[in-house]
């Protein structure tokens, strides 16, 4: 799962590998130099010092690290010829605590230790405003854990069941072809999408470009309880022969309605936000 955070107006992102978190050094070296991340980076790898620290960080936390490769480079950093880019400090080291992967989405990622010791090394300032907004990030999902936002998203899907088989027995006739059936289920989506949100999800996606995933992934705890019930809901209205119009104006007013009843009673017992 991919995150981001912003520091000093950079944006930087975050991703999670089998329960660690690794931080973009891609996006930190453009807090340097929008235009020359990768220069940067490995202007950083050829000190010896960056070196030690790489190599003592495997050492610790991968027993497939390859010592031997390692002290070559280690011999070699430092002189002016010696140069080392991510890809091959991976491919010459067996290396775990940087990655480095093309593409789109892609960049170089590295152990979040590791992309504190970057991160010192571009600027002391901003090393301590990312740690600030990471250890934010890590409290904010742990509080979503606690209101237990992953068990209500759950409730959300198996309720999307009931949803779709509503829209199935109702609104979709005989022998539709399959590029309309996914019309029709996207349309209805973004009808509870406007009741609860206010957007569709594609005017979502063009506001948070810079994001992952959909708006649900990004809603609150009391937000996908309201999902759910305005999905039971909306089944019931399609049944009822209700027009879409007249489905979404009224499930906009009883999304408004539980959403006041939630925040107020998370208030009341006194649950942080």
């Amino acid at each position: 799962m991919k995150n981001k955070i912003v520091v000093q107006n950079t944006k930087i992102s975050i991703e999670n590998n089998q329960k660690d978190d690794f931080i973009s050094l891609t996006d930190i070296a453009r807090y340097r130099d929008k235009n020359r991340s990768d220069y940067i980076l490995q202007n950083w790898m050829r000190s010896k010092a960056t070196i030690e620290f790489l190599g003592l960080w495997e050492r610790i936390n991968n027993e497939n690290f390859n010592s031997i490769e390692f002290d070559g480079i280690r011999n070699e950093a430092g002189t002016n010829s010696f140069v080392l880019t991510p890809k091959k400090w991976i491919a010459s080291t067996n290396a775990i605590g940087i990655k480095s992967k093309a593409g789109r989405y892609g960049g170089t990622y590295a152990h979040k230790d590791i992309a504190f010791e970057f991160a010192s090394w571009i600027s002391a300032e901003f090393k301590l405003f990312l740690i600030k907004e990471f250890q934010r990030l890590k409290e904010d999902e742990i509080e979503k854990q606690q209101l237990g936002w992953d068990i209500k998203r759950t409730i959300v899907k198996m309720n999307y069941h009931i949803h779709t088989d509503a829209i199935k027995n109702n609104l979709i006739p005989p022998n539709i072809s399959k590029q309309k059936v996914c019309f029709i289920y996207a349309n209805e989506a973004d009808l509870l999408n406007v009741a609860l949100f206010g957007m569709t999800a594609k005017e979502w996606e063009e506001i948070n470009s810079d994001k992952q995933g959909n708006m649900r992934d990004y809603a609150t705890a009391e937000q996908l309880v309201v999902l759910a019930n305005l999905e039971s809901l909306n089944a019931e209205f399609i049944k009822q022969k209700l027009s879409p119009n007249e489905r979404v104006e009224k499930l906009n007013i009883i999304a408004i309605e539980q959403l006041n009843l939630l925040v107020k009673h998370r208030k009341t017992i006194g649950v942080k936000r």
